[in-house]
């Protein structure tokens, strides 16, 4: 596979910069794969695992958000919280999990409920995925 510049940016650092076969991305509309040489795209993350694949082996980000660019062969994530996997502040998801919880309690019927059970089930799959993680 030819390579590809990836970068993964936080408001607080840059988690990741360099040369990358593939990166499976948690996107908001579903999850797709970046390669060398892809079709321009902008897309809105959902809470999910980002996966970066290169000749040294995978390796598994935690991501809750954010927006990806693919241009010029080069993808660009921005995201509002990361970390890697194995290291992921297991208190934050359980934060965002409360949060969501108690929003679905007070909220009626309707597109807006839909959205945060959503958003509740990305986050509890994140949990396991650190559970998982963890066990290991």
């Amino acid at each position: 596979m030819a390579p590809f510049q990836f970068e993964l940016v936080t408001p607080e650092k840059l988690l990741f910069s360099g040369e990358v076969d593939q990166v499976d991305v948690p996107g908001a509309e579903g999850d797709f794969g970046v390669l060398a040489d892809h079709a321009p795209i902008v897309a809105t993350l959902r809470p999910g695992v980002l996966t970066i694949h290169t000749d040294s082996g995978e390796q598994k980000i935690v991501v809750l958000g954010g927006f990806a660019e693919f241009s010029s062969n080069c993808l660009t994530v921005l995201a509002d919280a990361a970390g890697v996997l194995e290291e992921f502040d297991r208190a934050l998801v359980d934060d965002r999990i409360t949060e969501c919880e108690q929003r679905i309690s007070k909220t009626d019927p309707g597109v807006e409920l839909d959205r945060l059970v959503t958003q509740l089930d990305h986050y509890k799959a994140i949990n396991q995925h650190l559970t998982a993680t963890a066990m290991h």
